[in-house]
């Protein structure tokens, strides 16, 4: 099984969610592969953990759309496929627009301050090049436009998809060569926002996803190839 990894114990949170945690950075990083079999009795043993937070995470892991479960062979780690980026991103395309629109109508100075400082955290972030520190500042970044839509059902929709988008948005983000033209795409939306102009804001938002879907579909092309 690919390479090492263990749990790390937080006081704080149910053996069962830092089983979920341990894996799902597992996958992330790519410590465990895209097709590789996910064992319960080997997992328990190499973490130190009965079976039962084992099934409950890889159950989790099957949601976020991280892991496969097939017929008589079991859970299995699952391929980053052109189909489920697509998918993901055509329902994330069309949420982000409705997003920007509301919070064009919607921010407060006292947000427009907020994303300010997710984005300069976002731009510290790229200079220092952690991929999973990048990707994070990414999301926080959404998060602080998502809240200031002021619709608590698109928020939890928005979370919801989140899950299933990390994995592409890290998958772009390992791309060294994009990480400046995300931060000039941010840039410009926060102008947008700023300015309250809701054609330029989701323009920038259609750009931003546009963008990612074409550098990572490439990507796996060249990795099928």
């Amino acid at each position: 099984m690919g390479s090492d990894f263990k749990v790390t114990m937080n006081e704080y949170l149910p053996l069962r969610d830092v089983v979920f945690n341990t894996l799902r950075q597992a996958i992330l990083k790519g410590e465990l592969k895209p097709g590789e079999r996910l064992m319960e009795i080997q997992l328990a043993e190499r973490l130190g953990v009965s079976r039962t937070p084992i099934r409950e995470a890889i159950r989790k892991l099957e949601l976020e759309g991280l892991v496969l479960m097939i017929p008589r062979k079991g859970a299995e780690v699952a391929n980053i496929s052109e189909t489920s980026l697509r998918e993901v991103l055509e329902v994330r395309r069309s949420l982000e627009e409705l997003a920007i629109e509301l919070a064009c109508n919607r921010i407060s100075g006292e947000t427009i301050l907020e994303l300010e400082r997710a984005e300069e955290a976002f731009a510290e972030a790229i200079q220092k090049g952690d991929p999973m520190d990048i990707a994070e500042s990414d999301e926080r970044y959404h998060d602080v436009i998502y809240q200031a839509t002021e619709n608590s059902r698109l928020v939890q929709i928005l979370n919801n998809l989140r899950e299933q988008m990390y994995r592409y948005r890290l998958e772009y983000i390992k791309d060294e060569d994009k990480r400046q033209i995300l931060v000039v795409e941010h840039e410009r939306i926060l102008r947008a926002l700023k300015s309250h102009n809701i054609p330029e804001a989701k323009s920038a938002v259609r750009e931003h996803i546009d963008n990612q879907q074409l550098t990572v579909a490439r990507n796996i092309k060249e990795r099928s190839a």
